[in-house]
């Protein structure tokens, strides 16, 4: 009897994505609303923030007389002239909703930071806890108010995509809950510009897929060949089948110290005293991150309520001297350690600011050389002298030459007012004078008939240069070999205040000496001298 083999064929099986059920809160504004908090502004004044000449974001007073984002910031002041103008600043927007997640994680633990002004959590949990989902929502936004943060949304629904859509198309409700597996049917007719793929939605709308419902319709296979893994991500979204899961934050660790003095002390030396031991308290908890401090910043305050607040840097990384010696410059200022205070001290308190790995300041197998023997030796020598007594010279920004050296105490980071990488059309092109003399010293510089050299209106010299004269008087005048220039300073022509014009010229005597020389109005000065 023949047997006949029949082949099996194995059919693959779709693996369909599993889904978390999530809660997402989301503050509408937020930016304009940190901004709000942290100037204490009231509800109905009108703000907008402005980034790159444009607004960003502003507020529902602001909107209400026209305003909107994308607009020039003169087209916004023209539709509404009481609107209170701000920069952008995202840094703001992460510090001011740091307290909201300290606040949510406290009743509700597992959050996840989306932006700021929008988090997400795990709907089990909570809704098990409080009972059902919509009364998770409801603590959520009791959290918010007693913040004193009101407007908030909450979506609830399959997929932290679908919940979040939720949230922001509640309507006049504050809550709206989609029902487990209705997802699909709650993102079909929404645009497909909500995905996050904003380099394919252009290209979905130009082929003619303008929902979401559109794009989930289309074959799973044939979305990823055509679009690639970011096209099948979005159809993943598109279809409620949102696999990404909720991923809780790691609460950020309390560095800082506080040491609170009852009664307030009147003495620097007796609060640099006291502060020890928090120093080292300090120092020890950085270390057992596994972490060095490069940065911190200490606030004093005062029995009478002012508070003295300054950042701190360090070349290397801070020690408990450090800490200590930073605090003690902070009260005493270019007075004694011995010194009494205006007001009694109350309360000291040390964060970092700057971080890093302590692996990356590890001393070499013979230690760290000549220069962490110089940078103990000016240390020693800025403790026992003062946070001035010790200066590094720095390059900064701007056309004259005493404008570029700056000298900052040791250990700070140099802040200049102009930048440094500024083109500074006008700037003397190198080599620059080995001499920078630090007053500008008088110097004359006369023509062959006696006469000073002028520049006039039009940047035409009015004579040859002849004489030159380091005293400003043509008695002491030597023959000029060569001349060259001149180079024209105009700057701020618009500020009557701070406008200024100066001729620059290089000159070079008969005796070998060059200068670099400026005319400033009909006064001759010297900025340099090439040695």
């Amino acid at each position: 009897m023949a047997t006949t083999t029949v082949p099996i064929t194995t059919v693959p099986t779709t693996t369909v994505p599993t889904v978390t059920r999530a809660i997402v809160l989301w503050c509408p504004d937020w930016p304009v609303t940190a901004t709000m908090h942290t100037h204490e502004i009231a509800d109905d004044i009108p703000v907008a923030l402005v980034d790159r000449n444009l607004v960003f974001a502003c507020s529902a007073a602001a909107r209400a007389e026209g305003v909107k984002r994308g607009l020039r910031i003169r087209e916004a002041q023209a539709r509404c002239t009481q609107l209170q103008v701000f920069p952008y600043d995202p840094i703001l927007d992460t510090r001011t909703f740091e307290p909201v997640l300290a606040a949510i994680e406290e009743i509700m633990p597992g959050v996840q930071l989306v932006r700021p002004g929008t988090c997400v959590l795990r709907a089990r949990g909570p809704s098990r806890y409080y009972g059902s989902e919509e009364r998770a929502a409801a603590e959520l936004l009791r959290c918010l108010e007693g913040l004193g943060i009101a407007g908030g949304r909450v979506g609830i629904a399959d997929g932290p995509f679908a919940a979040e859509q939720a949230a922001r198309s509640t309507g006049y409700d504050a809550i709206r809950i989609i029902p487990a597996g209705q997802s699909p049917t709650f993102l079909a007719p929404l645009p497909v510009t909500l995905l996050p793929q904003t380099e394919l939605t252009a290209l979905f709308r130009r082929l003619g897929i303008h929902t979401l419902g559109d794009l989930a319709a289309l074959d799973t296979t044939d979305v990823r060949e055509r679009f690639g893994e970011q096209g099948a991500r979005g159809h993943l979204l598109a279809s409620g089948l949102d696999s990404a899961g909720v991923v809780p934050r790691t609460p950020p660790k309390q560095l800082d110290r506080t040491i609170e003095f009852e009664p307030p002390l009147d003495r620097i030396d007796q609060v640099t005293f006291a502060f020890r031991a928090t120093a080292d308290t300090f120092i020890a908890g950085l270390t057992k991150a596994g972490l060095v401090c490069t940065s911190i910043r200490i606030e004093v305050t005062a029995e009478s309520g002012q508070v003295s607040e300054r950042t701190w840097l360090h070349p290397r990384l801070f020690s408990v001297t450090d800490v200590v010696d930073r605090v003690r410059w902070q009260l005493q200022g270019s007075g004694a350690i011995d010194s009494g205070l205006g007001s009694p001290i109350a309360r000291v308190r040390v964060t970092p600011e700057s971080v890093d790995d302590i692996g990356h300041h590890e001393e070499g197998l013979w230690g760290g050389g000549a220069d962490e023997r110089i940078h103990h030796g000016l240390s020693r020598v800025q403790s026992m002298l003062g946070h001035e007594a010790v200066l590094t010279a720095t390059i900064g920004g701007g056309r004259v030459l005493a404008e570029r050296q700056q000298l900052v105490p040791w250990g700070d980071r140099a802040t200049h007012a102009a930048g440094t990488k500024q083109p500074w059309p006008g700037s003397l092109p190198a080599p620059a004078p080995a001499t920078v003399f630090e007053t500008r010293r008088r110097v004359g510089v006369f023509a062959s008939d006696g006469q000073p050299v002028r520049v006039d209106d039009r940047g035409t010299v009015t004579a040859q240069m002849a004489l030159f004269s380091t005293t400003g008087s043509i008695r002491d005048a030597r023959e000029v070999s060569a001349w060259a220039g001149p180079w024209p300073i105009l700057e701020r022509w618009w500020d009557a205040q701070q406008s200024r014009s100066i001729q620059r010229f290089q000159v070079v005597a008969a005796d070998g000496t060059a200068w670099l020389l400026m005319l400033d109005g009909d006064e001759w000065t010297a900025e340099g001298r090439y040695d």
